[in-house]
């Protein structure tokens, strides 16, 4: 039994896609530095931010300060 494949049928295979690069996530740690250029707000100036209602954005500020909220 074949699997589906849904979707439009025009569309190329994933795998058969050339015009972009798909890295592999990097193993070694990386290094997040916060300066004082950055704003004082997770959200301020923050795309992700945009169009969020009250009760996600203090996720998304927990989400960008650091703090874990549940």
């Amino acid at each position: 039994m074949e699997g589906k494949q849904p979707g439009n049928k025009n569309m190329p295979d994933f795998k058969e896609l050339n015009d972009r690069i798909i890295a592999e996530p990097s193993t070694s740690p990386s290094l997040v530095i916060k300066t004082n250029a950055d704003p004082e707000s997770a959200v301020e100036d923050n795309p992700y931010a945009q169009g969020v209602d009250q009760a996600n954005l203090e996720k998304l500020k927990g989400f960008f300060e650091g703090r874990e909220h549940h």
